[in-house]
């Protein structure tokens, strides 16, 4: 299992004292290096470029700076994967036993991440794993995968002197399905790591946003997996209880009753999501967050 996700609400303050959520996905490829580094690092590092951002927008142009500090994140993480441990830590300073011989290897993640301040959603995405609204009956994609046969990404590719190669689909010299990543150092110039970025201004209808890996869209579409989320969210049914234990319902060893807590609605929705994905016999690996934007309880 190499993918990651973060979830980090209120992780930061813009600059009219408006709170900023953090959600994000990353699918590991090679190892899980990048990907733990994208879940233990990136947050931090978009707050730190959030806040400079902040004190020198002024009354400029704030989407600008919202795009700025995420393009550059991006870019200071994809400098430290090389250097990555699976522990999420730059491995030149880290001696746990789960750094090993792979840095400097064909080692990577997709990275899709929203933002969530006011009325707006701010997508950054880069490679396959995808960000989707569900806006009422709706579905509609805040990301586009970004494949090595997608025409402008291969325009793109070929005038770097790289070479798209069908095997087993499209891949960039014939080894990555996909034609943009953090890390991946042995493909560059042809992989970047520039994500494209979405903003959208929130209606009264969004139900949701779907933030996946390629395991749940390489077999769910985009309008099948807003309509399983939503009915999830709205349905008010009871549902297994866990315990803060261990996760699972049942008695505690003394006999007496488990305090116990519904599962979110959001966390139910997610959980579906997979496991419809697993019924379809997806051969990747699958990791969902579903964000309910109309904060049910």
């Amino acid at each position: 299992m190499e993918d990651t996700v973060s979830l980090h609400p209120s992780f930061c303050v813009w600059a009219d004292g408006s709170p900023m959520h953090f959600f994000a996905v990353f699918d590991g490829h090679g190892g899980p290096h990048v990907a733990a580094l994208c879940r233990e690092q990136m947050h931090s590092i978009l707050a730190t470029e959030l806040a400079a951002a902040a004190a020198a927008q002024g009354d400029g142009d704030e989407e600008g700076s919202w795009r700025a500090a995420l393009s550059r994140s991006f870019a200071r993480v994809d400098a430290l994967a090389p250097e990555s441990c699976a522990c999420g830590r730059a491995a030149a300073g880290c001696a746990c036993p789960l750094s090993s011989g792979q840095r400097g290897a064909i080692v990577g993640s997709t990275a899709v991440v929203a933002l969530l301040v006011r009325d707006r959603l701010v997508v950054a995405n880069c490679g396959d794993s995808r960000a989707v609204l569900c806006r009422g009956t709706h579905a509609v994609p805040l990301s586009e995968d970004q494949k090595p046969d997608r025409p402008d990404e291969r325009a793109r590719i070929e005038a770097m002197g790289g070479r798209v190669m069908f095997i087993n689909g499209a891949r960039v010299r014939g080894i990555l399905a996909m034609s943009r990543a953090l890390g991946h150092k042995l493909l560059k110039p042809e992989v970047i790591c520039e994500p494209e970025i979405t903003i959208t201004t929130r209606s009264d209808d969004d139900e949701c946003l779907i933030l996946a890996s390629d395991g749940l869209w390489d077999v769910i579409s985009n309008k099948v997996a807003c309509d399983v989320a939503r009915q999830c969210l709205e349905d008010g049914s009871p549902t297994r209880a866990r315990t803060a234990e261990s996760g699972e319902a049942g008695p505690s060893s003394s006999g007496a009753p488990v305090a116990h807590q519904p599962e979110p609605r959001c966390y139910r929705a997610a959980a579906l999501l997979a496991r419809l994905a697993l019924g379809r016999e997806s051969s990747d690996n699958i990791s969902v967050l579903v964000i309910d934007l109309k904060a049910r309880s």
